[in-house]
Parts: structure tokens; C-alpha cells; sequence
């Protein structure tokens, strides 16, 4: 009885091995072809591209073919722009706040060769894009959808993981001057109660208009705002140190009470010898502006006062700039 208990036991053993094997030659011998663009808690992928007018600028997207073996195949990777993917997203993230929608890229910003090749043997393959982003609105928030088509006629699999065989790539140009500044200095009062506590913001984003032009939103007004649009206050920096901000908007009556300037250092990393530190500080910032949407028929006056600092963090081992900044 123990004898038969014994060879039963094996034969079990047998089977499950055999099975194992079976199973893991089906799984680890399957190539798939994915690009390299993770996810932001916000669904998309962040890429930040030089602003250099109406000349281009090449951004390589990464693509991958997994699996355990050497792809042995020459391989046409076709992809194509996917605005149902965007569509679905923004409905799922935003319902009906459109003005919160991702915005498809428009083509004029951007152009690419809808086939990337893979060679035999290799298991990655940068895709170029290029992009031309002169007069670009970052008002809107603009997304670039990318699929990997299944087509096995030119070897390959697209992943069947969506999030691995879609790149939904948020765009953001930058210049020296763009990015996210430190807004505590910055102090926002209604006019006449300029002694009172003021409104302050721990964050305030920048956006690109030109090679050296930014805008942000002013004082209190941010991305929440549907109308925010309307209360665009543009910065040029020019090469002796001043700062000219400006409003197209007539209606918010802005008015420029003091020149503003700004100064530029740079510190090494004390723990890591290779990170260099750049600070851009704009100082001086004495501007009134009206918030005339808020309360309908009312206009809310303000003044804005204080300084704003943008802090860089770059990789000196790497070459590439849009590589070297750590966003």
C-alpha cells in the first residue's frame, strides 16, 4: 500500500512539472512590442520638448519588445494617432468638465513616420517625433495619442496591455525661464486690505509663449478656473536682468507698478557631486489686476507683490538637455 502511495505520489509529480513546463514556454517565449511612456497619476506621460519656434525639435520615444528570448524577426512597427483612447480618458477623469479635457494634439504642432523598424536580434527602437510648437496655447492642456497597430504580416505583436501599447504623451515646451515656481513670497491682497492676511500660493506654473516669454495666471486665479484663459499676465526676460510683464486682456485692467528683474545661480548638489542646482529669481513683482468674472456684474480688485523662485535640477553626466533636467 505505501509502495502504490509512493508511485502515485510521483506520477502526480510527473504531471505537475510537465504542466508547469508547458506553461511556462507558452508565456516566456512570446514576444510583445510596447512602448516606454508610464503613467502619471494624472493617465498621462509627461514629455518636455525645447522650444525653438517654428524649427523643429525631436523627441525619441522609446519601444520595447519583451520576452525572454532574443527577437529573431526584422520587425515594421505601425503606429498611428488614437483619439478614441483620449476621448475615453477624458470622460472617465473629467465627466463633464471639458474645459478640463485633454486636447489632441493638433497636426501643424507635430509630425512623425506612422512605421518604426526593429532590427533581428535588437529589442528596442526609438521612434522620432518631431515637433513645431510656435503660437502653441498652453491654455489647453494638449496630448499627443499614440497606438501600436496589430498587424503579424511584419512580425510582430503589439502588446495586449493597453497601457503598454499606448503613449498618451502630455506636451510641455519649455524655455530657460518655464516651469513651476515656488509662489510663498508672492503675496495677493484685495485692494484696501493690502494689511491683511494675503492669499498665497505654494505652486505656480509657468508656460511657454516664446523663447524667452512665459506666462502664469494672475494672483489667486489657477488651473481650476474654467475662465482662466482670460487672466493670462505674460513675462518677457530680456539679457541685463529685467523682467516686462504684460496683459492682452483690456478688461482686467492690469497695471505694472514697479520694474521687475531677475537673477539666475547655480549650486552643486551636496550629496550628489554631478546635480547642479540652478535658481531663477524674479523679484520685485508690484502688479494690480481685476478679477471681473468671480461675482457676476462685480469687479474684484487686487494687487500682487512679492518675488517668485523656479528651481532646476540637472544631470551634468547627460548630454541630452531634455534628458538632463530632473521634471
Amino acid at each position: 500500500m505505501k509502495k502504490r502511495y509512493i508511485q502515485l505520489l510521483l506520477l502526480s509529480l510527473l504531471f505537475l512539472f510537465s504542466g508547469c513546463n508547458d506553461e511556462w514556454k507558452d508565456e516566456q517565449f512570446e514576444n510583445f512590442v510596447s512602448f516606454k511612456a508610464p503613467l502619471t497619476i494624472e493617465g498621462v506621460s509627461n514629455i518636455y520638448v525645447r522650444y525653438k519656434g517654428d524649427q523643429k525639435t525631436t523627441f525619441m520615444l522609446p519601444m520595447i519588445v519583451s520576452g525572454s528570448t532574443i527577437n529573431d524577426k526584422n520587425m515594421t512597427v505601425q503606429v498611428r494617432v488614437d483619439p478614441d483612447t483620449l476621448k475615453v480618458l477624458n470622460y472617465e477623469r473629467f465627466q463633464n468638465r471639458e474645459d478640463f479635457y485633454y486636447r489632441e494634439l493638433i497636426s501643424q504642432y507635430f509630425s512623425m513616420t506612422p512605421a518604426v523598424h526593429i532590427k533581428a536580434g535588437e529589442s528596442t527602437a526609438l521612434m522620432p517625433i518631431d515637433f513645431t510648437l510656435k503660437n502653441i496655447d498652453m491654455v489647453d492642456k494638449w496630448v499627443l495619442p499614440l497606438t501600436i497597430l496589430d498587424d503579424a504580416s511584419n512580425g510582430y505583436k503589439a502588446n495586449p496591455r493597453k497601457h503598454y501599447r499606448k503613449a498618451l504623451l502630455r506636451i510641455y515646451p519649455f524655455n530657460n525661464y518655464s516651469g513651476t515656481y515656488s509662489g510663498t513670497a508672492l503675496k495677493t491682497n484685495m485692494e484696501g486690505y493690502e494689511n491683511e492676511t494675503p492669499i498665497v500660493k505654494s505652486e505656480i506654473r509657468s508656460y511657454v509663449v516664446d523663447e524667452n516669454t512665459i506666462f502664469f495666471y494672475a494672483g489667486n486665479i489657477d488651473e481650476e478656473r474654467q475662465d482662466r484663459g482670460e487672466y493670462k499676465i505674460y513675462a518677457t526676460f530680456n539679457e541685463t536682468g529685467g523682467v516686462s510683464f504684460r496683459a492682452d486682456n483690456a478688461n482686467m485692467n492690469f497695471k505694472v507698478n514697479k520694474d521687475a528683474s531677475y537673477t539666475i545661480s547655480e549650486q552643486m548638489d551636496a550629496v550628489r557631486p554631478y546635480l547642479l542646482h540652478r535658481y531663477i529669481a524674479i523679484n520685485n513683482i508690484d502688479y494690480q489686476f481685476t478679477d471681473y468674472t468671480m461675482v457676476p456684474n462685480v469687479a474684484i480688485k487686487y494687487k500682487v507683490t512679492g518675488s517668485l523662485i523656479l528651481q532646476r535640477r540637472l544631470n551634468t553626466e547627460i548630454p541630452d538637455e531634455d534628458q538632463s533636467i530632473e521634471w
